[in-house]
């Protein structure tokens, strides 16, 4: 398996796991969706900010800074954010886990693959089965939650 390969199980497997960990935490502050998430937070502190500026305090990367590179990465941390918050209230707001990650884990790779054509535009256009695939993982959605178990 190559390395990036292995990352991009490392996230499925972290995120597959997200939702039903954090409605376990909101569980056990007894309501506390937003307390849940202010320690979201911290943990985005720390993996975030404190891990990288370790691996360029050791020099893995060189200390240069682009204005442009600096609002992109801040706008996609917000956009991260903003989701982990969405998931929480949805979470608050009655949904269940059971509903809330497979909507947003199918939803997801369906807006990413559009945002990502939009931004790096294809050479030709993508074969049917691309958008088969789209249609597969709305309709993945659609059975998940219509047969859910009770």
């Amino acid at each position: 398996m190559k390395l990036w390969m292995m990352f991009v199980v490392g996230a499925f497997v972290a995120w597959g796991c997200y939702v039903p960990t954090i409605h376990a935490g909101q569980a056990a502050f007894k309501g506390g969706s937003l307390r849940a998430f202010l320690f979201v937070g911290l943990a985005y502190f720390l993996t975030a900010v404190l891990v990288p500026l370790g691996l360029l305090g050791a020099k893995m990367e060189p200390w240069e800074f682009s204005g442009r590179a600096v609002a992109l990465s801040t706008f996609a941390g917000i956009l991260g954010a903003a989701g982990a918050l969405c998931v929480i209230l949805a979470l608050k707001t009655g949904g269940s886990p059971l509903v809330v990650a497979p909507l947003v884990f199918a939803g997801a790779p369906v807006v990413a693959a559009l945002v990502s054509m939009a931004q790096h535009r294809p050479k030709n256009p993508p074969e049917l089965w691309f958008y088969l695939g789209l249609v597969l993982a709305a309709t993945g959605a659609f059975l998940v939650l219509r047969f859910r178990p009770n």
